[in-house]
């Protein structure tokens, strides 16, 4: 196996891993020993999935943390230099996009390592592809503000861009916040723009639909308060 930075996707939910996954991803991860995640409980997991009999206890954890250290991430890098091919799993989804595995991988690319990225679920591709909005430009805005005033001023500046641009707009929250994302958004936008709900993407809550904001207004909003979602605006 060459000696190489891994970055490894796991399933957006308790999807089953054969359904998101391809069995190549498998015979990779079967043969690291070393991987750099966000949690080593849910990382374990994970593992467990992939591989029953995978030798957990053979393996070392490098936990990223809430915060980049360049010389804590620098020094998770060093298997490479010994030899071992290291793997990047995130919490949900594929490594490094809208998460930390980012700093470790701009940290690769800078020392000459060789970075793989396997095939994966990834959560905003997903959305965009199923919501008929715009896939030729679109752009991951991230979590909006949390005060009220604050987040209507930047969903105006949003559907502005998107509407001088023609350009998707993609942002997340935290799922207890989707109720009230959702009301900020009819109350906030224009009722032409058009607006996509895509959650529980790849589970069995899954859960995608698109309608003008005016059409919005007017339907029921399922109980979304524990699934992850990601609102899409044009």
């Amino acid at each position: 196996m060459e000696t190489a930075l891994y970055l490894i996707p796991c399933t957006l939910g308790d999807t089953p891993i054969e359904q998101v996954l391809p069995t190549y991803n498998t015979e990779v991860v079967r043969q690291i020993r070393h991987f750099i995640v966000e949690e080593i409980r849910t990382a374990r997991r994970f593992l467990r999935r992939v591989d029953r009999e995978f030798p957990i206890d053979d393996c070392t954890f490098y936990e990223m943390g809430k915060h980049a250290d360049e010389g804590r991430y620098t020094s998770y890098l060093q298997p490479i230099s010994d030899g071992h091919p290291v793997g990047v799993i995130s919490e949900a989804g594929c490594p490094a996009v809208a998460d930390p595995g980012a700093d470790i991988v701009c940290i690769a690319q800078r020392r000459g390592i060789r970075v793989v990225p396997l095939v994966g679920p990834n959560s905003m591709i997903m959305a965009v592809m199923a919501s008929g909005l715009n896939g030729q430009s679109f752009a991951f805005n991230g979590y909006l503000p949390i005060d009220d005033g604050e987040r209507a001023q930047r969903l105006k500046s949003l559907e502005q861009r998107a509407q001088r641009e023609r350009q998707t707009q993609l942002f997340i929250e935290t799922p207890y916040r989707n109720r009230k994302m959702f009301d900020t958004l009819t109350r906030t936008l224009n009722p032409k723009t058009r607006l996509c709900i895509a959650a529980g993407i790849t589970t069995q809550e899954e859960w995608i639909h698109t309608h003008t904001i005016g059409e919005w207004r007017t339907l029921s909003l399922p109980d979304l308060s524990k699934v992850p979602a990601i609102f899409l605006v044009l």
